[in-house]
């Protein structure tokens, strides 16, 4: 029964975290790329398996996306001032995403020309 309990919780403590997340700009824009990309691949002929990976790549750009919020988060939150270790932190965390961007703009490239 307590396990139970863990897995309500841990499913609204989740669904609180995307509500912090649709609050950030940086993932609603991406969202919106995400529909554009939904509606141009219905309209390519492509597998199963292509489009699984395709939208996978994307997946991978919301979870750095995410990872990056929240060490943005912790590192406000110790404080404002500036300090080299919190730059760094913050420059790590984005550098995740960028390096997603750049997987998922490949993969998507690739697909088109293949």
């Amino acid at each position: 029964m307590k396990s139970l309990i863990a897995i309500k919780d841990a499913f609204f403590y989740s669904m609180s975290g995307f509500r912090y997340l649709f609050k950030e700009r940086a993932y609603k824009q991406e969202h919106v790329v995400l529909a554009i990309l939904c509606i141009v691949e219905i309209c390519r002929n492509t597998s199963v398996y292509m489009r699984l990976y395709l939208f996978s790549s994307f997946v991978l750009i919301l979870f750095a996306e995410a990872v990056n919020s929240a060490i943005e988060a912790v590192v406000d939150r110790v404080g404002l001032e500036r300090h080299e270790l919190s730059k760094k932190a913050k420059d790590i965390a984005s550098a995740s995403v960028f390096i997603t961007m750049v997987h998922f703009a490949i993969v998507w490239i690739i697909s088109f020309i293949l």
